[in-house]
């Protein structure tokens, strides 16, 4: 069996680059896990093989050429459908697009596609990714590779199970509450929520909020910078870039001592309700992290205010995209779009007013954290990954939760605080599920964070608890039926 699929991004490149491996063959190898894996998890719901052959031909004439080549070139790519996609069907997880076909792409396809990456496909996403469990009424519900009849988290699960069965090296994903970090943590890759601005969009209705991100995603950090100089770079259509942001220039091939770094550690940021399973996890393996810091310290985090704040500016950021079309097409709609359209609604100016203010204060009280340490370390799930039938979790620690979003707090708190965020395999679970821990910079740290995770990621794997593969012979991942 070709297991050219199983190779880093940064690995397929290089062969590639030393005509050690074709485009073409990475493409057939990944399209062969496709066929055998899509079934099972249902990662991919729209394919683009032809034109990708054709397009893995023009890179491997390139090749053969002696021509420059760009730092993503062959390399296959699975696209977040959320994201226009020039000539692919780009449905936003919703009935009311399920047969839309874009004529232009959105800015992180278009710079894919500039860095010489191949669109596969398109991945699953909860319809215009409103729920951290991926599940739609087009194209049904995403499993999690290590146990497909969990949910792979939302609502990237399309991107993160599609890359957790190896069926590309990169994909892309997009985060407003968690919906890029949660997935990464639940299928047992790596993830990034950059500072916004980072990676710019033209499409993002609410353009000057710092809620909405598009970001990369892969099995490990080295191939997460790797896609995160292709996509970011300014754009002056996006209210919220900056020439001085582009990554592209930062030095992320440095050393990030650990032993030189200051580390807070938090367990609930003092918002979200953490299961009990989960935060005795997150203590136990706090030493396992702390010794190889220069120190590491608890911190009282109080987000308390963030839960309010959220409510208000998720409800105001998803009406101003979707309020009208809701309106006009109410029986085309899901539940959670439709509650936040309800609850929009019902907000007053006063509402949005004092949301904005708190906004305000939220961020400059956490981004004041960083004088005491240099980053912030905390579970980037509350809860273990749970059965893909339920929407959400309606209870932790035998607590009812108010709404369907209040289950991922631990996520969504920092959305709010404008920081880069890395997600980061952390080994199993109670449940032998991915446990994946949140690593918190300053604001525009974005390559000094990379760069940090690394260097953790390193350490982490040679301790015992870094990513683990999925056992494609296990039960529970071949013979389930979702």
């Amino acid at each position: 069996m070709d297991t050219s699929a199983e190779l880093s991004a940064v690995e397929a490149r290089r062969q590639i680059g030393a005509r050690e491996l074709t485009s073409s063959a990475l493409l057939e190898a990944c399209i062969t896990r496709i066929e055998q894996r899509n079934p099972l998890v249902n990662a991919v719901i729209t394919t683009n093989f032809n034109e990708a052959r054709r397009q893995a031909k023009i890179a491997d004439t390139a090749v053969r050429a002696g021509e420059a080549l760009p730092p993503l070139h062959g390399l296959p790519v699975l696209i977040k459908d959320l994201s226009r996609t020039k000539g692919l069907r780009t449905t936003f997880g919703s009935r009311c697009f399920e047969t839309h076909v874009p004529g232009h792409d959105d800015i992180i396809v278009e710079r894919l596609r500039a860095a010489g990456a191949i669109v596969l496909g398109k991945t699953n996403t909860p319809e215009f990714g409103a729920g951290a469990n991926t599940s739609n009424l087009v194209f049904g519900a995403t499993g999690n590779p290590y146990n497909v009849t969990f949910t792979s988290g939302g609502s990237s699960g399309g991107s993160a199970a599609g890359l957790a069965s190896n069926m590309a090296p990169l994909a892309s994903g997009s985060d407003l509450g968690g919906s890029l970090r949660i997935p990464a943590s639940f299928c047992g890759i790596v993830g990034m929520r950059p500072s916004p601005g980072i990676v710019a969009s033209r499409s993002h209705v609410s353009g000057f909020s710092h809620l909405w991100t598009d970001g990369p995603m892969a099995r490990s950090v080295d191939d997460l910078m790797l896609m995160l100089t292709a996509i970011s770079g300014f754009d002056p259509r996006d209210p919220l870039c900056s020439p001085n942001l582009d990554i592209g220039h930062a030095d992320l091939h440095a050393i990030e001592d650990l032993a030189h770094s200051r580390i807070g550690f938090s367990t609930d940021l003092g918002v979200a309700e953490v299961d009990s399973e989960i935060a005795a996890l997150f203590k136990a393996r706090q030493p396992v992290i702390s010794k190889h810091f220069n120190t590491a310290v608890a911190l009282d985090i109080d987000l308390a205010d963030a839960a309010e704040t959220f409510r208000v500016l998720r409800a105001e950021s998803l009406y101003a995209a979707y309020g009208e079309l809701a309106e006009n097409q109410p029986d085309m709609i899901g539940q959670n779009v439709r509650n936040n359209i309800l609850e929009a609604k019902s907000l007053t100016l006063a509402d949005t007013a004092r949301a904005d203010a708190a906004h305000t204060q939220i961020y400059r009280r956490f981004q004041a954290i960083f004088d005491e340490v240099d980053y912030l370390i905390c579970p980037a799930t509350s809860v273990s990954p749970f059965p893909l039938a339920d929407n959400h979790p309606e209870a932790i620690n035998d607590k009812p939760l108010k709404e369907y979003y209040a289950w991922y707090a631990i996520t969504w708190a920092l959305s709010l605080t404008g920081s880069p965020i890395v997600t980061l395999p952390c080994g199993l679970d109670y449940q032998g599920m991915p446990f994946g821990i949140q690593i918190v910079g300053p604001r525009h740290s974005d390559a000094k964070l990379l760069r940090f995770a690394r260097s953790l990621e390193t350490a982490l794997t040679q301790d015992g608890f870094g990513r683990v593969s999925p056992n494609w012979s296990a039960p529970n991942a071949i013979n389930a039926k979702i």
